[in-house]
């Protein structure tokens, strides 16, 4: 499967976005498709999980992020593969 990559210059001054990436190598069948995710607040405050839809990422929730860290939780927002700053599959066919 070949992927495309969106380089992190590319989302630099993004207005009220001053999130540090975060990244993870998911392996599914023998292809490696690295995956972002926003990982705001206390790593032991309780999280919530903010989950987006097609066609968003998780620049979604920008203002939605803080006002959770400043209430004591931790906001977790992946960008779903092929979303985002995640890899995207080149071939429509390779997204299920």
């Amino acid at each position: 499967m070949k992927l495309l990559r969106t380089q992190d210059e590319r989302f630099k001054n993004l207005p009220d976005y001053p999130f540090e990436p975060n990244y993870i190598q998911v392996e599914e069948e023998g292809v490696s498709i690295r995956l972002h995710y926003v990982d705001e607040g206390d790593k032991d405050a309780d999280p919530v999980l903010l989950m987006h839809g097609e066609p968003t990422w998780s620049f979604l929730y920008r203002y939605m992020i803080p006002m959770l860290v400043k209430a004591g939780y931790r906001a977790i927002a992946p960008d779903i593969v092929g979303f985002g700053k995640s890899d995207k599959p080149a071939k429509i066919e390779d997204h299920t």
